[in-house]
């Protein structure tokens, strides 16, 4: 069973994406900022983080960097899912390791599934 953390600080969002995916057999952990996502990856150590840019105390760039210089979790395939249609966000995103940069309002939660299950599924780099 994979394992992924959901760092999102909207709530709703969060739990809809938990139920969704504990649906599809994956077990769920989850994280309402960077800071608690990057302790809570550091324990639960996901095979994919889906990873919130806009938060507080640490934003989703800040927590990806973190964890991409962490040499314990630069290995876990993150996936941006955001509401920031930033090309420069983007392209700083996929530089720093991201695997892919989704905005939230152009993917439903089937196609959002799909690519994680994707992801999950090529060769790690």
């Amino acid at each position: 069973m994979n394992k992924i953390l959901i760092i999102e600080d909207d709530p709703l969002m969060a739990r809809m994406y938990k139920r969704v995916l504990q649906l599809e057999g994956f077990y769920i952990e989850m994280a309402l900022d960077g800071v608690e996502g990057y302790e809570k990856a550091k324990t639960f150590i996901p095979d994919l983080i889906l990873l919130d840019v806009m938060m507080p105390r640490l934003n989703g760039l800040q927590t990806l960097e973190k964890l991409k210089t962490d040499p314990f979790l630069a290995k876990i395939k993150v996936v941006m899912l955001t509401n920031l249609a930033n090309k420069k966000d983007a392209a700083f995103a996929l530089q720093k390791g991201a695997i892919k940069y989704l905005i939230k309002s152009e993917y439903d939660p089937k196609q959002v599934i799909a690519i994680i299950k994707e992801v999950l599924q090529a060769p790690q780099n």
